[in-house]
């Protein structure tokens, strides 16, 4: 019991608490694309900026960088992730292949509260015109339909394969033209229709092919990755 509330205090220590500030700060930037790939990240300039020492802001970078989000080099500082495009392609290829078997997983567990849930989302998905706005509709989305998936490892993997690849689906989304969006709401649609049914092995089908029309397309644009 004494050891639990140790546990307790130190989550809820000051210091604690400043670093989460400081990591959930720093993950919308990077997810908003705020803070761009490849840029540095002051450990000295966030201190100041939150008005704490730079023992909290180290340990924000270091969860960071666990969820793929930051890169911290040795004798040089912390840098907001960046692929190259062979890795980025790469990482999407490992997705065709771990988010089917995820969504698979998931189905036979999905409540009905979280496929109404995915069904708002889906609809929202489509109605909407905002970029920024897009991509964090369809995060939810899709992470919320592997929720059901009894694999941790899985879940935490295909997590951080999408903090990596955030802002190279902000690129394909800004270079995507109406017709591939329209096949980009329709499969959503039809996802939610076969997990709807609890048919797994569609559904993964279907995202299969999903989010290999997003490789496809990133490929075709070497800009993104200048």
């Amino acid at each position: 019991m004494r050891e639990r509330h140790a546990i307790a205090g130190e989550a809820d220590s000051p210091g604690a608490l400043a670093s989460g500030r400081v990591t959930d700060a720093l993950r919308e930037a990077i997810l908003t694309g705020r803070l761009a790939p490849g840029s540095r990240v002051r450990q000295e300039e966030l201190a100041e900026e939150f008005g704490i020492s730079r023992i909290p802001v180290r340990e924000a970078l270091r969860r960071l960088e666990a969820e793929g989000l930051v890169v911290l080099v040795p004798n040089s500082g912390a840098w907001i992730s960046k692929l190259d495009r062979d890795e980025c392609i790469e990482i999407y290829k490992i997705r065709e292949r771990l988010e089917p078997m995820a969504l698979a997983e998931s189905c036979p567990y999905l409540s009905e509260e979280t496929l109404r849930r995915l069904a708002d989302l889906a609809s929202s998905i489509e109605q909407t015109r905002d970029s920024d706005e897009f991509l964090r509709l369809d995060r939810e989305f899709h992470l919320l339909s592997y929720e059901g998936a009894p694999m941790p490892h899985l879940r935490q993997m295909i997590n951080k394969f999408w903090n990596s690849t955030q802002q190279y689906r902000r690129a394909f989304r800004l270079t995507a033209g109406g017709s591939t969006m329209q096949a980009v709401y329709y499969e959503h649609h039809l996802i939610l229709e076969a997990l709807m049914r609890r048919d797994g092995e569609q559904a993964s089908m279907i995202l299969l092919g999903h989010i290999r029309r997003t490789r496809l397309k990133l490929q075709e644009h070497d800009e993104v990755f200048a």
